[in-house]
């Protein structure tokens, strides 16, 4: 393993825990206001919570470094999680736009109908690019073995 290698598994092993952590965010700030459904104020501080974990999480998969001993398709998979950070960005917005938009008339589902839906989207991204690049990585190192 060379140095270059090295360094790149040790900012790649950073850069994992911040999104894990920009993960964490967004799923507290998604499951917390459901315990108070009806309280659209009580929405209003998780908004912060939730954008600053996926700003979190997206600039971790953005800056996430690229081993030029990759496949194409590993590194192709690795960009796949930066999508999954735009879309928790969206959500973030939406959050922030529908709060403005509709104020304390809407309910909380209203409020966050569209940011539970691009949520959604990237979690399915972020479970699909996961897997697929532990069995593609896997299946790289048996062929290479």
């Amino acid at each position: 393993m060379s140095m270059s290698s090295n360094n790149i598994t040790k900012k790649r092993k950073l850069l994992d825990t911040l999104a894990s952590v920009g993960m964490l965010l967004v799923a507290a700030a998604l499951a917390i206001p459901l315990v108070k459904m009806g309280d659209v104020q009580f929405l209003s501080p998780f908004k912060w919570v939730f954008a600053a974990g996926a700003l979190l999480y997206t600039v971790a998969r953005v800056l996430n470094p690229v081993d030029s001993a990759e496949s194409l398709r590993l590194r192709r998979l690795h960009r796949m999680q930066a999508w999954a950070g735009i879309a928790f960005v969206i959500a973030a917005f939406f959050w922030f736009y529908n709060e403005e938009r509709f104020g304390n008339a809407a309910g909380t589902l209203q409020i966050t109908r569209q940011t539970i839906l691009f949520a959604l989207v990237g979690a399915v991204l972020q479970i699909v690019s996961s897997w697929m690049i532990f069995s593609r990585e896997k299946k790289e190192k048996k062929t290479s073995a």
